[in-house]
C-alpha cells in the first residue's frame, strides 16, 4: 500500500510536468526515482519471457470446421472470497463447483471438460478449429477472432478452473522428444499437429483450463491487461501480482533473440507492470507483451532469457528504512527442532552386533558354566491353567574369540491353589425373590 501511494503522488507529479520528448522523459524518472536492483536470493540476474496476443479464425455456431468450443465462465464456478458479479476472477487458488445447495468439490479439469463436462449449457463464446489454438489462446490470456463474417471478435482471459498451470514446453523437453535449446511456441505447434493422439494425451497433461469473455474494443485496439489498461507493446510487461503493484516502472536490460533465434539484440527499456501470470512467480520475473499477430507470436516465443532487474520507487518511500521494520522470515522447522533435540552419535566401540545361533549351535548340550534351573514347584505336565513351557536355554557360540552371555532360564509362575468357596458367606446372602407385580387400578371419572 505505501508503493501504491507514492506512485499515486509521482502520476500526479507526471501530469503537471511538460513531457513531450525522452529526454525529458528520463529527466523526470531520474529526479523522481530511486534506482533499485532486485533478484532472487542467491541468483545475480532475473529470468523473461515473451507473450502476445494470437489472431485466430473462428465462428459463432459449430461447423464442420469449426468445432472447439471457447467457453465463458460457467455458473457454478466458485472461488473463496469472490461472487459471481465480480468482473473477473483470479489466476490462482482452489476453484470449486457447487452440487446442491452445499457441497463443494474441486471443478472439472481439462480432460473433463474436452470430454463434454459442461457442454449444451450455452456457455460457447467462439468456435475455433482445433484444440491447439485454444491451448495457446489460453496459454496467452486473450486473443483475436476473426469471424466468417470479416468482423473481430475480443476475447480476454475471465476465470480458470483452479488447476496450476503445467508448461507443455517443460514436458517435450523432459521427455526427450525437443531439446532445450531449441523449444519454442512454433516446435510445440509443429509437433501437435504433426502428433494429434500424443497432443490430445500432452494437452491433458495441463488440466488448468481457462474461461474467457468478450470484451468490445476496436481492432485495432491492444489487449487489456489485469490492471484494466490496454497494454502497450514493447513496454508492457506481466508481474507476480502478490509481489509488485501494478503500474510500477522497471529498467529491464539483457541480450535478447529478437531479430532471429540465434540473435543477442541489445535490450535496454524502461517497462511498466500492467499485467500478471499464474505462471509469473518470482521478483525478477516478467512477461513481455510484445502485440498481436503471427509476427510478435515468433518473437514472444523465443524468448526464454536471463535479465537485469532495476526496480524505479519513488523517492518519498525510502526502501534502507521501510526494511528496517519488515519482519525476517522465521528459522526451518528442522534447525528449530535440531537445537531442541540434539542428537549425539554413540561410540562405534560400545555398539556391538548380535550373536545369531545356527542350528547346530543350538543342538549342542548347554556349557558348564551355565547357571541350573531354580527349583519350581508347579507341576511337570502342564494344564490348561499353566502353559508348558517350549523355552530352550541359550548355548554359547563356539570358538574363542567370541564370549556371549548365556541367558538364564526364566522360572515358570506357581500355581494358584484351588480354594473352597467361602461357605459362612455364601449363607448370608438371601435367595433372589421373585418380583412383585403391580397391578393398576382403572379409575373411571364421572362426567
Amino acid at each position: 500500500k505505501a508503493l501504491g501511494t507514492s506512485l499515486r503522488d509521482s502520476c500526479i507529479a507526471a501530469r503537471a510536468e511538460d513531457i513531450s520528448d525522452s529526454a525529458k522523459a528520463r529527466e523526470f524518472f531520474e529526479k523522481n526515482f530511486t534506482p533499485l536492483l532486485i533478484s532472487r536470493i542467491g541468483e545475480d540476474a532475473g529470468f523473461v519471457t515473451g507473450y502476445y496476443e494470437p489472431i485466430v479464425d473462428g465462428s459463432r455456431v459449430q461447423t464442420d470446421v469449426y468445432n472447439v468450443p471457447v467457453y465463458r465462465r460457467p455458473s457454478n464456478l466458485f472461488v473463496r472470497g469472490y461472487s459471481q458479479a465480480n468482473s473477473s476472477m483470479p489466476n490462482k487458488g482452489q476453484v470449486f463447483r457447487k452440487i446442491g445447495r452445499r457441497k463443494l468439490v474441486p471443478y472439472y479439469d481439462r480432460a473433463e471438460i474436452e470430454d463434454g463436462a459442461i457442454a449444451g449449457r450455452g456457455l460457447e463464446v467462439v468456435w475455433l478449429k482445433s484444440q491447439t489454438d485454444l491451448l495457446f489462446i489460453q496459454i496467452q490470456g486473450s486473443a483475436r477472432i476473426k469471424l466468417e463474417d470479416g468482423s473481430v471478435v475480443r476475447i480476454n482471459y475471465d476465470a480458470h478452473n483452479g488447476f496450476p498451470y503445467m508448461p507443455v514446453g517443460r514436458i517435450l523437453i523432459e521427455r526427450n522428444i525437443i531439446p532445450k535449446d531449441q523449444m519454442s511456441m512454433q516446435k510445440i505447434r509443429e509437433y501437435m499437429e504433426q502428433s494429434p493422439d500424443a497432443a490430445k494425451e500432452l494437452r491433458r497433461q495441463n488440466r488448468s483450463y481457462v474461461f474467457f469473455r468478450e470484451v468490445k474494443l476496436a481492432a485495432d485496439d491492444e489487449a487489456v491487461g489485469a490492471q484494466g489498461v490496454p497494454l502497450t507493446a514493447g513496454r508492457s510487461i506481466a508481474v507476480d501480482k502478490s509481489l509488485h503493484v501494478y503500474g510500477t516502472p522497471f529498467f529491464i536490460e539483457g541480450n535478447l533473440p529478437i531479430e532471429s533465434d540465434t540473435s543477442n539484440t541489445p535490450f535496454r527499456r524502461l517497462m511498466i507492470a500492467q499485467d500478471t501470470g499464474s505462471a509469473i512467480i518470482g521478483p525478477a520475473r516478467a512477461d513481455i507483451y510484445f502485440g498481436a499477430g503471427a509476427d510478435a507470436g515468433r518473437v514472444a516465443g523465443r524468448l526464454k532469457n536471463p535479465a537485469r532487474f532495476v526496480m524505479l520507487l519513488p523517492n518519498s518511500l525510502d526502501p534502507v528504512q521501510r526494511g528496517k521494520t519488515m519482519p525476517l522470515p522465521e528459522d526451518r522447522p528442522s534447525a528449530t527442532i535440531a537445537k531442541l533435540f540434539p542428537q549425539k552419535d554413540l561410540p562405534k566401540e560400545s555398539v556391538k552386533e548380535p550373536v545369531k545361533e545356527t542350528p547346530k549351535e543350538a543342538s549342542k548340550e548347554p556349557a558348564k558354566d551355565a547357571p541350573k534351573e531354580q527349583p519350581n514347584d508347579s507341576p511337570k505336565t502342564p494344564s490348561k491353567e499353566q502353559p508348558a513351557s517350549t523355552q530352550t536355554p541359550a548355548v554359547a557360540p563356539a570358538g574363542p574369540a567370541v564370549t556371549a552371555p548365556v541367558a538364564q532360564a526364566v522360572p515358570l509362575p506357581e500355581a494358584r491353589p484351588k480354594t473352597a468357596p467361602d461357605v459362612a458367606s455364601a449363607a448370608t446372602v438371601k435367595p433372589e425373590q421373585p418380583r412383585r407385580k403391580r397391578h393398576y387400578r382403572r379409575y373411571r371419572h364421572r362426567q
